[in-house]
């Protein structure tokens, strides 16, 4: 089937199933090898297809708002709304962006990168449509991982008690991005159980009603039906909160998806519609990984299913850097506990979990509780270690602030993902912590320049009784397990490079200390190069040096400009009613959008280059 065919969800309304069957087949194949080339989101996406298909055929997309949560399956929708001829520019600079896009079509009607967002969204649709009197279904579709989120479950309650008409699509797959944990999924487990009961119902329903006597036994049966009903379903979690539940359903047979959406489609208030499907499905590499290892990916083999590019002799992921260095300090320290919101893969937590799997908890997609959970334990004497993406921790801000830092307790963070992450784009750039975080009493926020430095910075953190977070990138970092790890002093920067005749100082932090400083010696220019590692609290006896020197200060910082480091460095001086050169190169008042990251650096005057022609522009210098 010629795929390109498809202009709009309206052109497969006219297929039977047995096209609608070949045509996810032929979309599986496509995603496979398009998504290879490409890299995204690979065993979501194979697991929504037959959905997604049964979804459009069953809605009217734009009318009808079909979206889905976190929005990274959202890859089927995207071909039956027009844009597989874009897919060869999938999450590349100015290309398909891999998560839904407002901008992007019509059919996309909301947009997220974080967890659990669908439910309160669709709840909001539903009033504003209710209060303007018009006539169109909400269809959020939410996997069982999101499901146990805090966000979900407070905008169910809601839902509920508000009983607006929508259709709630239960992806069940018993994944997120790891394993699912917790007593809901226990309860999703059950509610899988009983599809026994919906079979049992069924037959005995068809068996009874063809006659008259069948008819008045099966009236009178009723009540005891409905008895069950109650206990084996509707108080399995969503009966609780007032919704009616239909299912589970295959979700890879298109034609029991028609024959319960429809059905649910007429349905006067909030349904579920529990839908079982298989993440990876159709790519053996994919339908075996329960560790989420293709859940993103970058371009592969399809037939050996190995990444096109590895990581280089003698480096690894700064993730698994930070979780390795934990796990050595863990087995010399047994108060020290690991803690993830269910990356245990994506932060490198394997091997920790692995050895120590008494200390190490995974708390789901939960990252308020994860918090608190890690202030519990430090406030009873443990040494918490917490893993955590960037754009994550932004959800636990009130717990930094509330449980974490005010009582002052010794929670190690580490912020994975710091700075700009390339093709996940605007809701996964780490930028904003820095602003976020320093405003906190208490807080210690630092960031190493490589692996000695990070590892020195850890071990500083467990020796020391204050919250303490570490940011790092995404990507790979040189290995480097030779020292004895030692104590930093805290809030003490270094001079990475100097001359006699120094003329300008760049002040900056992270991986580019090392990019700088290689440049400004094979130029031999007269230039002193600060690694400011910390954030807060800032180095002021390096500060007060720097002012006594009166040349230029350049602050090059890859995040935001607003509330970052050069804006501490200008407050610092400001208050001393001092006003030397301070230039600051950052991340301006925007949102960065998705693509490779040299492309996304040079497209906001943040990449070396840029750093060096304002350099060459103070000087003088060519």
């Amino acid at each position: 089937m010629d795929l390109t065919n498809i202009k709009s969800p309206e052109d497969i309304k006219s297929m039977d199933v047995d096209h609608l069957t070949e045509l996810s087949n032929d979309i599986r194949t496509f995603l496979i090898n398009s998504i290879s080339k490409t890299g995204g989101h690979l065993a979501s996406n194979l697991g929504v297809i037959e959905l997604s298909v049964a979804l459009h055929y069953v809605f009217d997309s734009p009318k009808d708002k079909i979206f889905f949560d976190v929005g990274h399956q959202c890859y089927t929708h995207k071909i039956l709304t027009g844009r597989i001829n874009e897919f060869d520019t999938l999450r590349q600079y100015k290309g398909l962006s891999g998560f839904q896009k407002r901008y992007e079509s019509e059919h996309d009607v909301w947009e997220a990168g974080h967890s659990s967002t669908s439910l309160s969204a669709a709840l909001g649709m539903a009033v504003a449509r209710d209060l303007k009197k018009e006539h169109f279904e909400i269809v959020p579709v939410i996997g069982d991982g999101a499901m146990g989120s805090g966000m979900s479950i407070e905008a169910l309650n809601e839902i509920g008690c508000e009983q607006r008409k929508m259709v709630i699509i239960f992806n069940d797959n018993n994944m997120s991005i790891s394993k699912n944990v917790g007593a809901m999924t226990l309860g999703f487990a059950r509610l899988r159980a009983a599809k026994g009961y919906n079979d049992l119902k069924s037959n005995m329903r068809d068996y009874l009603t063809k006659n008259d006597f069948g008819k008045v036994m099966y009236k009178g049966m009723k009540g005891f039906k409905d008895a069950v009903k109650e206990q084996v379903i509707d108080k399995g979690i969503f009966g609780e909160f007032n919704l009616e539940y239909m299912g589970p359903v295959d979700g890879h047979n298109i034609r029991d998806l028609i024959r319960v959406l429809n059905v649910a489609k007429q349905h006067d208030g909030p349904v579920v519609v529990h839908v079982i499907t298989q993440k990876g499905r159709g790519y053996s590499h994919c339908e075996t990984d329960k560790e989420g290892f293709w859940h993103g990916v970058g371009a592969f083999d399809v037939k050996s299913g190995k990444p096109l590019h590895s990581t280089p002799e003698g480096y690894k992921s700064w993730s698994s850097l930070m979780s390795d260095t934990m796990l050595e300090l863990a087995l010399n320290d047994e108060r020290i506990v690991a803690i993830t919101p269910a990356m245990i893969n994506g932060s490198g937590l394997n091997r920790f979990f692995a050895t120590l799997p008494e200390r190490s908890f995974d708390c789901g997609i939960a990252e308020e509780h994860a918090t608190t959970f890690a202030a519990g334990l430090a406030a009873s004497g443990m040494r918490p270690y917490l893993a955590i993406y960037s754009s994550f921790l932004q959800r636990a801000y009130d717990q930094m602030n509330h449980d974490v830092c005010r009582m002052d307790l010794p929670v190690v963070i580490g912020i994975d993902r710091a700075g700009l992450v390339g093709e996940d784009g605007e809701t996964h750039h780490g930028v904003f912590d820095i602003g976020i975080l320093k405003p906190l009493p208490n807080l210690v926020l630092a960031q190493p320049k490589d692996a000695k430095e990070a590892r020195n910075l850890l071990y500083t953190a467990m020796h020391q009784s204050h919250p303490f977070a570490i940011r790092y990138p995404r990507g790979n970092v040189k290995i480097d397990f030779s020292n004895q790890m030692e104590i930093i002093p805290i809030g003490k920067w270094s001079i990475e490079c100097e001359s006699q005749h120094d003329r300008l100082v760049v002040v900056s932090y992270g991986a580019d200390i090392e990019k700088i400083v290689n440049k400004v010696e094979v130029n031999h220019l007269p230039v002193k190069v600060i690694n400011a590692r910390f954030f807060k609290p800032i180095d002021t006896n390096m500060l007060d040096y720097l002012l006594e020197t009166k040349i230029p200060i350049i602050v090059y910082e890859t995040d935001m400009l607003e509330s970052g480091l050069g804006t501490s460095i200008i407050e610092y001086y400001s208050d001393l009613h001092e006003q030397p050169y301070v230039e600051r190169i950052g991340i301006k008042d925007n949102y960065v959008e998705h693509g490779a990251l040299n492309q996304l650096r040079k497209s906001e005057d943040i990449d070396i280059n840029y750093l060096f022609s304002r350099i060459a522009d103070i000087l003088d210098w060519e």
